[in-house]
Parts: C-alpha cells; structure tokens; sequence
C-alpha cells in the first residue's frame, strides 16, 4: 500500500506534515478499565482547564482552523475532529468508551489537540492518496450524517474517500473485528521531524501495549522530500 499527498494539496500547504502509523496483528476489543479510567480523568481534568480557557486560543487547534479556512471551507461550520472533541468537553459531553482502538485514538487527539483517525486496513482497496476533496464527494459518516467533502482535506483509496479531520467515514472504521488498521496523525506544522518521530513513537507504544501488535511509522511532509 503507497501513500502520497497530492502536488495540489502541497502547493496549498506547504509546510503539511502527517505522520502515519501502521500497526499489523492487532486485536482491537472493550477498552481495559485502566484506558477507560484514563479518558475519563483526562475529559474531567480538560473541563475544569476549558472554563476560563477560550478553545480556539489553543495553537495546534487555530492552525488547523486556519487550514480548513486557506481550503475553502468555514472554520466555524465545519470544525475539525480536535476542535469538536474539546466542544463536547466544554459541555460536559463527555466521549464514552467504544473500544480499545478508537479510545486511544480520542485520548491521543485530546491530549496532543490534533486531529486524527485511525482505519481498518483490511477495509481500504488500493494505494491511498491525501488531497483536497472535489466538488461531488460524499461519504456517510461517523457523525451519522451524509457528509460533502468539496475543499476539506482528505484521504482516498481506489473506491473513493474514506477520511478527513473533518470527521472519518463508516466504510472504514475500527472495530472489534480489526486485525492491521492504518492511523493518519495531522502533525503540527511547527513540530520539526525529530519531535514529531518522538511523538508518534509515543503514541504507537501505547497503542500496541494496549492492543498487541507491531507498528510501523513514516512521516509524508509536503516539502519535496518525504521521511
């Protein structure tokens, strides 16, 4: 499986990077009592931080309002998947436990304020591609609506689109049922490389303590060398 960033989606953005975790012979099921106790402590800790904290002064979730806004889309309509786990926190609309994979994957997007998603490998056909959304792209949703992707940032296989930080498709979602599954990290455009290795690296261990498995990372950046 080759993944690529579209020359279109480099030339708007320039100093993208996206870190990418691999993860192979996993077993995804209900979270331990110890991950569940954690994202729970993290959300009540993060709400009594958000009551005199405005969230869009927070740097990484800014920047990527500023991402969706340079492509196109209205920041304040469509929030990315960070921004909008921090807006449940606010209300006290805390996330409750999924499994193991996705429990993890929301820990990580609010403890780092990045989005990210995490897919089932064996339900993604071909090569992936990240680029810019056109204007008749759709996919049904994790949100439980039928979302329209023209100018949002995404990734797509040979059957079409099937994620964003916008919010992620149906088509391929983790379940307990997930054997090898793909994590797409939207790295802070100001970490170098080396600290964004260190932060992936961080995030793979937990994930594979947690699930088994082994993991692998690369990091596309839209600057003419990949690493």
């Amino acid at each position: 499986m080759e993944i690529s960033l579209a020359p279109q989606l480099c030339s708007a953005l320039p100093d993208l990077k996206i870190g990418i975790i691999d993860y192979e012979n996993i077993i995804v099921e209900e979270s331990p009592q110890m991950l569940k106790g954690r994202l729970q402590l993290f959300q009540e800790s993060l709400f009594f931080d958000l009551e005199d904290t405005n969230i869009t002064d927070y740097e990484e979730i800014k920047e990527w309002r500023m991402i969706f806004k340079r492509l196109g889309k209205d920041p304040n309509r469509y929030r990315h998947s960070a921004e909008a786990l921090y807006r449940r926190v606010k209300k006290q609309q805390f996330l409750p436990s999924m499994n193991s994979a996705a429990d993890l994957n929301n820990f990580f997007s609010l403890k780092y304020k990045i989005p990210i998603g995490i897919y089932d490998k064996e339900k993604i056909k071909g090569d992936i591609v990240i680029r810019i959304g056109q204007k008749t792209e759709m996919y049904a949703g994790l949100n439980g609506r039928e979302n329209q992707l023209e100018n949002l940032l995404l990734s797509a296989d040979e059957v079409g689109p099937f994620g964003s930080p916008f919010v992620d498709s149906i088509r391929t979602a983790v379940t307990n049922n997930t054997r090898s599954a793909l994590q797409i990290v939207y790295l802070p455009s100001a970490l170098s490389i080396s600290s964004a290795k260190e932060l992936l690296t961080s995030l793979s261990m937990m994930f594979t303590q947690i699930n088994g498995g082994e993991a692998k990372i690369i990091i596309k950046n839209a600057a003419p060398r990949s690493l």
